[in-house]
């Protein structure tokens, strides 16, 4: 007798099940926030921001190794910890290969901490049922920045396909003040003025 492989959806379930038995604060970014916000594209990855408390570590560690992902409690906490860059923790499902990166909300974070403040709950279908995301403006925020890092394209198609779909719903003074505070104005401008050409 076969089992039929894990599907992507059902992974993102069972890494927001674990979160949430924890009563962990989240939100979901990336591809799916995407999904939500712009139009669907492929992804393997689950991207999410988690608000960790040091005192849970070890119940986020065992909940998720009940679910077929190990992420020793030692090697989250050094990641929480280590404030010289923005690494997520990897819980990668041994079974699927499908991976989850659990960014920590950081002292210090002002971007993430307004970002998980604004967190929006949207019904994505009878597959994932209601879920926290990015809203589309942190969203927006957090492709530029990626962006900036990594020029890689599929951010400014990201970008677009949200601003396209979203239209006049979106905050743009937010944008606007929190590109300039991250040093992002140039790349922001240079976005509304490709979208108007």
């Amino acid at each position: 007798m076969t089992t039929e492989p894990m599907g992507y959806a059902a992974f993102v379930k069972l890494v927001l099940d674990a979160l949430e038995t924890t009563g962990l604060e989240y939100m979901i970014g990336g591809a799916v926030a995407v999904w939500a916000w712009g139009e669907p594209r492929a992804t393997q990855d689950l991207d999410v921001v988690v608000n960790i408390p040091l005192q849970q570590v070890v119940q986020l560690s065992a909940e998720l190794e009940k679910r077929g992902m190990l992420v020793p409690a030692d090697v989250m906490l050094d990641t929480i910890l280590e404030d010289r860059a923005d690494l997520p923790i990897n819980a990668i499902h041994g079974e699927s290969g499908f991976k989850a990166e659990l960014f920590p909300l950081r002292a210090g974070d002002e971007l993430r901490q307004s970002a998980l403040s604004r967190r929006r709950l949207v019904d994505l279908g009878p597959e994932l049922g209601e879920i926290y995301l990015h809203s589309p403006e942190d969203l927006i925020l957090y492709k530029l920045w990626y962006f900036s890092q990594s020029r890689q394209s599929k951010h400014l198609r990201d970008i677009t396909s949200i601003m396209l779909s979203m239209a006049n719903e979106l905050d743009v003074a937010y944008i606007e003040d929190w590109a300039g505070r991250k040093g992002l104005s140039t790349l922001w401008r240079e976005m509304l003025a490709r979208l108007r050409s």
